[in-house]
């Protein structure tokens, strides 16, 4: 179906729309300009929607707020969700078994993309992977869309979309929950317990991820984590060309790490791509992220494109993104890692002999910090820990069995101050780490937020 014609067919269809987020705004104002029946549903109040709130009525939404903004939605015939609220939801349920047709921005999306899609979801590494897949396709002359859980909703780009370009989408668990979706090539990048505060078990979380994948055929491509046990029973029920990457040594089909080097096999051939210390960008799990960027477009960019790219990309804002050095101490935003494995990645990224004071702590998503503990205390110098899972993580530190009573951990409950107190702690040689292994809700709306508060106040410093 055209991109105009699905939008006049939604004609005399009574539609909600559930979330004005970042995802679903330029959904809104694309069916208020097309004249159709649009209510918005937005768990906030009128005070605290404020002038968005009266944009959105200016355009000709009507407004459902506050807390039962879910009531009533069986009186529709057309709901678009908003990703952090899943179909398993009591509200969304009802209005599906009485024949309310539930969808997203992102499913509508693609049933009308005109062009390659390729598809990246798993617990870690999302982003960074999505955007090295776009530089390397840009590098090699393509046009390129990179949009989804990244932050830019494609959907109303699609009108500006030819058959010859290539959309690479960033996908969470919350977007593929339940979702018909058929990408050229899906990757995915690792998969460990995360969310879990939404997803009602990490079985449903799991299934959440298959989604990227189930509708795949032979020949459509599955790149995944041949290293996690999770990514690699996926691709053994798939039904697609798999490509495997692994840091542990070679596979028959893929990218895998050895003797420094990335190397890539095909039909049991195998050749050097590129040595890992000439990847800008530090850390072994960004070494997966190249492999899994190089299985995802082997065969669309030549080994040249692909290491002048590895050797230019910076990386991507928020992902152990040095900040400044002031008195000798370095200053690292990692604001991304809101999970405990991305944070332990991040600190396996500095040499043993780094003096790492860690800023921790944030929203709990009922996950284990356990491991995280044992790192923590093999790792680190000291800890500053605010937030939610304050009492979780301490507890996970002092349990570890590598704890000493003289490891320094210090709990504070302004998120300022913590930072603060880790700079006046830090002494020449330092690096002052944030990577808060918890989402940021506590305290921000989002991770980015809390990443510019920490470099406003390290650039602040004096």
């Amino acid at each position: 179906m055209e991109f105009t014609e699905y939008i006049d067919s939604l004609k005399n269809k009574r539609i909600a729309v559930i979330g004005a987020g970042v995802s679903n705004l330029p959904l809104i104002d694309l069916l208020c300009k097309a004249g159709h029946d649009v209510t918005v549903c937005d768990k906030r109040t009128q005070v605290e929607m404020g002038e968005q709130g009266e944009h959105l009525q200016a355009q000709g939404a009507k407004l459902c707020l506050g807390p039962a903004y879910l009531e009533g939605l069986s009186g529709f015939d057309l709901i678009f969700r908003t990703p952090g609220l899943l179909p398993l939801n009591p509200a969304l349920k009802q209005a599906s078994d009485k024949g309310v047709e539930i969808t997203s921005e992102m499913e509508v999306f693609f049933k009308l993309c005109p062009c390659k899609t390729i598809a990246i979801t798993g617990s870690d590494g999302k982003t960074t992977t999505s955007t090295v897949i776009a530089e390397l396709l840009r590098a090699s002359g393509k046009t390129v869309h990179l949009g989804g859980n990244i932050g830019h909703p494609l959907l109303c780009d699609i009108p500006n979309m030819t058959k010859d370009d290539i959309c690479v989408l960033e996908l969470s668990s919350f977007q593929l929950h339940s979702m018909y979706c058929k990408p050229d090539v899906a990757v995915i990048t690792n998969v460990s317990p995360n969310h879990l505060d939404v997803h009602p078990d990490y079985a449903d979380y799991m299934n959440a991820k298959k989604s990227v994948y189930l509708h795949q055929d032979g020949d459509c491509r599955l790149v995944v984590n041949a290293d996690n046990e999770i990514t690699e029973s996926f691709g053994k029920e798939a039904h697609s060309q798999v490509y495997r990457f692994s840091r542990r040594g070679p596979v028959a089909r893929g990218a895998y790490y050895a003797d420094g080097k990335i190397w890539f096999a095909d039909g049991g051939v195998a050749h050097a791509v590129i040595a890992v210390d000439e990847i800008r960008i530090p850390g072994m799990h960004n070494v997966e992220n190249y492999m899994a960027a190089l299985c995802t477009t082997y065969g669309m960019v030549d080994r040249e494109t692909f290491c002048q790219v590895a050797r230019d990309f910076a990386g991507v804002a928020h992902r152990l993104e040095l900040i400044r050095e002031l008195r000798g101490v370095k200053y690292i935003n990692d604001s991304i890692a809101s999970s405990p494995t991305r944070a332990i990645a991040g600190l396996r990224s500095f040499k043993p002999t780094d003096r790492l004071v860690l800023i921790v702590g944030g929203h709990d998503k009922n996950i284990p910090f356990d491991e995280l503990g044992d790192e923590i205390c093999q790792r680190c110098k000291a800890l500053f820990i605010c937030g939610e899972t304050a009492e979780k993580i301490s507890a996970a530190v002092r349990n570890s069995q590598y704890y000493t009573p003289k490891f320094p951990v210090f709990v504070h409950g302004d998120w300022t101050e913590n930072v603060l107190a880790a700079s006046r702690f830090a002494e020449p040689g330092d690096t002052v780490l944030l990577s808060p292994a918890c989402s940021s809700f506590d305290f921000f709306k989002n991770f980015a937020q809390r990443g510019d508060l920490f470099r406003e106040i390290v650039m602040g410093l004096t």
